[in-house]
């Protein structure tokens, strides 16, 4: 993992999320899913060279709380924030390109 992304945990949420001034994108994985393997070394580039928002990580099998807090039911899963509310959701593997719209839309 980006020394850029943050693991998030139900002790860390509140800080790293909710009182966060910058939008915020979390990714709901697992180490055994196939599409989250693809779609992390994505996040790790977006961590590295998009400024102006922050990358989080939730392993969905050591905090299924977060995870059902979020009825994350499917993995991948990364959530936008802002503001410390739900700004926007995408599920499943998603390419680069897409996810920058995404994130320039969400960072307005």
């Amino acid at each position: 993992m980006s020394a850029n992304i943050i693991e998030l945990h139900a002790d860390n949420f509140e800080q790293e999320v909710i009182a966060s001034p910058l939008p915020v994108c979390i990714d709901f994985w697992a180490p055994w899913c196939g599409p989250c393997r693809m779609l992390s070394p994505v996040i790790d580039e977006l961590a590295a060279e998009v400024t102006g928002i922050k990358f989080c990580k939730v392993n969905v099998d050591e905090e299924p709380g977060l995870a059902a807090q979020f009825a994350v039911n499917t993995i991948p899963t990364l959530i936008f924030s802002k503001d410390g509310a739900l700004t926007g959701r995408t599920v499943g593997f998603r390419p680069k390109a897409e996810l920058l719209e995404l994130i320039d839309s969400i960072k307005g």
